[in-house]
């Protein structure tokens, strides 16, 4: 038997390339049309960002719980899970994530979207925009079939991507368990894809890495702000 540290990352795989390409393909001939359901689904979150409301907010983070259960259910756990067997647990995760979002956002209306106009609100659009429409393309500039491509609110990469720049969109601080989810997918997805070679297997972890530095960032930023207010008063 070979000495654990001479593993290489693609000796964890249960599957090959091939078949997780495969795996996409029949994917998207089940679940057809819904695609175009959660194409409408990103639209409609897009445009009720142009408007800050209370009633907004809630409906973007119940399309968000909804994304993340559907592809609980019907990726991880009904087709990933066939070709690997930690699928499970992610759906699981999934699930949670689905919770957390409704508790947060929808029952408690804790999180408030809004098109911020500094550095870290144009970040949230940019990886929001990329997931709702880039990703795809990019999927088809690389190489990937059409019938392989992957899409907001029914693939887990995209729907993780859009989530993440929707949190940087966020204004409540007080959810910090909502990234937990998102950023390990990222992690494990990055990682599967470099396992495999692929090309788009800095997408994920970058997505996350820029969310998480960005979101230190503003709670600096914020910390210095009310260091400074309170010395004001004091000096007064």
């Amino acid at each position: 038997m070979s000495e654990w540290w001479t593993y290489r990352l693609k000796d964890f795989l249960l599957f090959s390339p091939r078949t997780y390409e495969r795996l996409f393909e029949l994917y998207n001939a089940a679940i057809w049309p819904a695609q175009i359901v959660a194409l409408g689904f990103g639209v409609a979150i897009w445009g009720l960002l142009t408007r800050v409301s209370a009633a907004g907010a809630r409906w973007i983070a119940g399309i968000l719980a909804g994304a993340w259960l559907w592809v609980a259910i019907a990726f991880q756990m009904s087709r990933y899970a066939r070709i690997n067997w930690a699928a499970t647990y992610f759906g699981w995760a999934f699930v949670l994530e689905a919770a957390l979002l409704l508790w947060f956002g929808v029952i408690r209306a804790r999180l408030k979207f809004a098109r911020r106009k500094d550095g870290v609100g144009w970040l949230g659009l940019g990886l929001l925009l990329f997931a709702l429409w880039a990703q795809p393309l990019t999927g088809l500039l690389l190489g990937r079939s059409w019938r392989r491509l992957e899409l907001f609110g029914v693939t887990p990469d995209p729907t993780v991507i859009a989530t993440l720049g929707l949190f940087l969109l966020a204004r409540d601080e007080g959810c910090r368990l909502l990234i937990v989810v998102p950023v390990i997918w990222c992690a494990v997805s990055g990682a599967t894809l470099w396992a495999m070679k692929s090309s788009e297997a800095w997408i994920p972890p970058l997505a996350a890495a820029m969310t998480f530095i960005a979101l230190k960032h503003r709670r600096a930023a914020r910390v210095k702000e009310k260091s400074g207010r309170h010395l004001a008063e004091l000096v007064r």
